[in-house]
This record gives structure tokens, C-alpha cells and sequence, in this order.
């Protein structure tokens, strides 16, 4: 089978496609024919040894797919050959096979696609972990949302609106405000890029607490970091809570005074060890993004598609802030 691997740490140009063995499920595990997988900013950082989990080389990147079942290992009960279904896998999903624990498979309803199953679980898992979980967000309240195009900023977005909160959308372009305004933001705002000086963090604060209005944001969600982080927490409402999600603008420093003046939390969400900690709650959350799917408050938005050979692309594309929504490898 067909498989982009790493075998040196680098950027996406050291990744190469190539024919390694088939794969065989043991215990309690699938062997899925990988169909989509989708690209997030994880595996910008797992192949430049830069992310929390380093897996042996050789490895493929590539950590959440969607596909079909093709054997059933001994033990597993409720799969079949041919079942559709997704599934977070950490790391080897840019292969033509994988082999997974059945207990980390979800079904694909059938009438969706493969291409937006795969873009469905990461981004969304993560995003109402932090909006319900971590930020507690409540009917009515202000949510700001930095990078509101990417894949958590948008999930954050539409799932912000179903939780009947009020959406302000922050962006990099006026291409990516209007795909916010799609997702169903209230308001967006399109920020210069960094880095800033002195004078620019102080321009780029008051943009955010013009947006957010003399009370502040309830909930702000960065997954950007950066110079971006302490301009927006100056717009936190008394009583706030900061969810820090992701740094591709750089890990920043905050100003913990700005927290007692506020009374206001910075609280951390990293969505793979909330679901090895409570998976029961996960599962939960996942059902709720399905109901919210069915009823169109939610849907995964892929901006480009690629083959296999182009992985690599994909990956620079997402590394280089191009994205909008999500990408997505097909695999036929």
C-alpha cells in the first residue's frame, strides 16, 4: 500500500509517498481503507518534532480519517466489512490502510461524505470541549474568536451560535471575515498581521474591545497565540475565561496582573488528554455535534481537497495560514 512517511524531522518538502506492507488487525483492532484524511495543525508540528507526541520514524502524519472497515479483528463485536466510519487517530492517517483500536471508530452516517467525516472530529471534539468544558459558555454571553476561519475557528464559530451565544469573528482577511460571517458570526473583524511593536499591541487591543463592547468578551477562544494572545485578554469581561487552544503565532507571554484586574480565567484545552480522561464525556460531545450535523448548525467546511502525492502540500498550505476551514487528503 501507498503511504506518505517521515522519515527525517523537516518541513512538508521531506515527506515522500511510498509502497510499504499491508497491515493486519489483532485484537480488538479494524483495518480500515482510509478514504480522507484531514489536515490540522498537529501535523504541521509532529513532523518537524515540534508536538508533544513524537512517534517513531518512520511514521505517517495525518491524524484524524475517514473510511471503511476491510477486516475485523478477533473479538470486536458491532463492525462489519464494509462499515463507513471515522476516527481521531493521532498520527498514520495519510496511508491507503490503517489498522485502529475499535473502540476509537465512529460511525459515518451514509449520507455523508467521506471528505467532510474526516474533517469533522478534531476540530469540532475540540471546540465544544473548550466552549462548553473550559469556557462554560451560556446563552447570551459574548464569545470572541481569533482565527475564525481556521478549522477550530470556524467549529468555534457555528458551535458558539448553537449554544446561543453572540459570535465576534477575528480574522486575518476580508476573505476569511466573510467565510466567518457564513459560519454564522455575528460580527467580523479583520486584524493586521503580526509581529507588533508597542503601538501596534495597543491598536490591535482596542480593536478587540471596540468589537467586543464596553462589558468585554465573556469567552474568549485563541488558537492562534502570538502578539494576538494579550491583545484580545484586555478584552475579557469582568469574570472571563481565556481559552488557550493553539500557538501557530508563537507561545505568548501574558501580563498575569491583566487576570486579577479582570478576575477573569486562562484556562488550557488540549482535547487528546480530555478524551483519555474522560472518554464518557467525549462520547457525549460527539453525539451532540452529530445531532447538531442532522440539523445543519453545524457542518465541516472544506476549502481544498488533494491527492495522496500532494499531502505535503496540504500540510504547508495549513503551516502557512492559507487555509480556510479545513483540508482534506482523498485517498481513492
Amino acid at each position: 500500500m501507498k503511504a506518505l512517511l517521515s522519515r527525517e524531522a523537516g518541513g512538508p518538502e521531506t515527506l515522500r509517498v511510498e509502497e510499504i506492507p499491508d497491515p493486519a488487525p489483532g485484537p480488538g483492532e479494524l483495518l480500515v481503507r482510509v478514504r480522507a484524511c484531514a489536515i490540522n495543525y498537529p501535523d504541521v508540528l509532529i513532523i518537524e518534532d515540534k508536538y508533544q507526541l513524537k512517534p517513531p520514524r518512520p511514521f505517517a502524519p495525518g491524524s484524524e480519517i475517514a473510511g471503511e472497515v476491510e477486516a475485523v479483528g478477533e473479538g470486536v463485536q458491532g463492525w462489519a466489512p464494509g462499515d463507513r466510519l471515522i476516527a481521531a487517530v493521532g498520527f498514520g492517517g495519510l496511508v491507503e490502510k490503517i489498522v485502529i483500536p475499535a473502540a476509537r471508530a465512529i460511525p459515518l452516517p451514509g449520507e455523508r461524505s467521506f471528505t467532510e467525516g474526516s474533517a469533522l472530529l478534531l476540530t469540532y471534539a475540540t471546540a465544544i470541549h473548550a466552549l462548553a468544558d473550559r469556557g462554560r459558555l451560556e446563552t447570551g454571553q459574548t464569545l470572541l474568536v481569533l482565527g475564525a476561519a481556521g478549522g477550530v475557528g470556524i467549529a468555534a464559530v457555528e458551535i458558539g451560535k448553537a449554544l446561543g451565544a453572540k459570535a465576534i469573528a477575528a480574522v486575518s482577511s476580508e476573505e476569511k471575515a466573510e467565510a466567518a460571517r457564513e459560519a454564522g458570526a455575528d460580527h467580523a473583524i479583520v486584524y493586521p498581521r503580526g509581529p507588533f511593536d508597542r503601538d501596534g499591541q495597543k491598536a490591535l487591543a482596542q480593536l478587540f474591545k471596540d468589537a467586543t463592547g464596553p462589558d468585554g468578551a465573556d469567552v474568549i477562544l485563541d488558537p492562534v497565540g502570538g502578539d494576538y494572545a494579550e491583545a484580545a485578554l484586555r478584552s475579557i469581561a469582568w469574570g472571563g475565561r481565556f481559552l488557550v487552544v493553539g500557538f501557530p503565532a508563537g507561545i505568548p507571554s501574558l501580563p498575569l496582573n491583566l487576570t486579577l484586574l479582570k478576575s477573569c480565567d486562562v484556562c488550557g484545552v488540549f482535547w487528546g488528554a480530555f478524551v483519555a480522561r474522560d472518554p464518557k464525556r467525549n462520547a457525549e460531545h460527539v453525539q451532540q455535534l452529530f445531532r447538531w450535523w442532522a440539523e445543519g448548525r453545524i457542518a465541516p467546511k472544506v476549502s481544498a481537497t488533494y491527492p495522496l502525492e500532494r499531502a505535503g502540500d496540504a500540510i504547508a498550505a495549513l503551516r502557512d495560514r492559507e487555509a480556510i476551514g479545513k483540508l482534506v487528503v482523498e485517498i481513492a
